[in-house]
């Protein structure tokens, strides 16, 4: 190779075997963000939410976020947030994309929390307490954070763990978990399907969490309510509506029972049959009674007690309807109510529904009993929950 005498120390560098190195650095970009500075950026991002970027001192997420495509000319705060929600997708779902959408207010709903309660949800995510998660799962939820956005800006994400090249393509989550819980001693069967409520198939029961006057929300909302009322409902060929069949008997229920306009007692469980989902093997919706509207509020509350009340209420309600049914009433399937606009978080809810299964198990109820969750995140919650109640009870024996 033919060179000029000033690059004679390169020359002299590739002769001695050591070129590629120093090729390679001479190929890096002048200015690479440094993985502890990008982290410390990331950490006051956390401490302040997304809602406070505008303010925040974070020069290293800037010059990286004017960078990706189409943020010239942004500002630097929305650069910084399309930069940070970027990141997080590459996390690849589960526990730590849902926490770190939490931790940083990414999540919908949280711009505007404090960051005592983004970091409280966020450890509910894993299952742990607040401290326990600021002292390790907080680290490595921000640590990867970091390495997602170094990734971003071309820079190595020192120091990256080494991951084999085995040539076998990477799993999808399972949509379908059967768990072997123990209750009381026994091994029991739960099933966690991990998808929208309208996908079921075969299960006798599903309950769909209802506001106490028995008033179904309207059919395009995206709620488990909202779901079964557009599932259940009968369409003409071009999806036109020919029968608003969930809701219309439910409404006559209320009639019935001496309730159209007033509140039912939370709790309260009203059933009909599921309408066009008996094609897919359903047969009854349980309309439960848990979210208590605000007068003069588009808000309502639900609390744990009347979750864990309403579910005892189903399983008696089943036994009283099963032997009408040919074959007989046996599988049921339950959302986590509550965990929306109800303010719960996954674990209140799912604590709450499970004190009413676990109680009907214990006495050796026959029902096959199914959990039905949008988010992969909240299906390790509760395999996660249940899995340690399995070690827990094994290892006591």
């Amino acid at each position: 190779m033919d060179v000029e005498n000033s690059q004679g120390s390169t020359e002299r560098a590739c002769d001695g075997g050591g070129g590629g190195a120093i090729l390679a650095a001479m190929a890096l970009p002048p200015h690479l963000p440094d993985h502890g500075s990008v982290l410390a950026e990331v950490r006051k991002v956390r401490r302040a939410g997304v809602v406070r970027l505008r303010g925040l001192d974070t020069p290293e997420l800037i010059r990286i976020a004017r960078e990706l495509p189409g943020q010239q000319g942004e500002l630097a705060s929305r650069s910084v947030e399309v930069l940070l929600r970027t990141a997080v997708a590459g996390l690849g779902g589960g526990t730590l994309q849902t926490a770190a959408e939490y931790s940083l207010g990414l999540a919908q709903g949280t711009r505007d929390w404090p960051a005592a309660d983004r970091r409280r949800r966020a450890a509910e995510v894993y299952g742990v307490s607040v401290e326990r998660f600021r002292k390790h799962h907080e680290l490595m939820v921000l640590g990867q954070l970091t390495e997602q956005v170094l990734g971003i800006a071309g820079a190595p994400a020192a120091p990256a763990r080494e991951v084999p090249a085995t040539g076998r393509p990477v799993a999808l989550p399972a949509a379908h978990r059967v768990l072997k819980p123990y209750v009381h001693g026994r091994p029991v069967s739960v099933t966690v399907h991990v998808h929208s409520v309208d996908l079921l198939r075969d299960v006798d029961v599903v309950v769909s969490p209802s506001n106490t006057y028995f008033a179904l929300p309207a059919a395009y909302k995206s709620s488990v309510a909202a779901t079964l009322r557009r599932a259940g409902a009968h369409k003409d060929p071009t999806g036109g509506l020919v029968e608003d069949s969930v809701h219309d008997e439910l409404r006559g229920w209320a009639v019935r029972h001496g309730a159209p306009g007033r509140a039912a007692l939370p709790g309260t469980v009203a059933a009909t049959s599921a309408g066009a989902l008996a094609a897919q093997g359903v047969r009854r919706i349980y309309h439960m009674a848990v979210a208590v509207p605000r007068f003069g509020t588009n808000d309502y509350d639900v609390q744990p007690a009347d979750i864990t009340r309403g579910v005892t209420r189903v399983f008696a309600l089943l036994a009283e309807e099963s032997r009408r049914f040919d074959p007989p009433l046996n599988s049921v399937c339950l959302p986590l109510s509550g965990a929306g606009r109800g303010g719960l978080s996954p674990l209140e809810s799912f604590g709450a529904l499970w004190a009413a299964v676990e109680a009907e198990l214990a006495r050796g109820a026959p029902w096959d009993v199914h959990f039905v969750v949008r988010r992969h995140a909240r299906a390790d919650l509760i395999e996660r929950l249940l899995s340690d109640r399995a070690d827990h009870d094994t290892g006591s024996r």
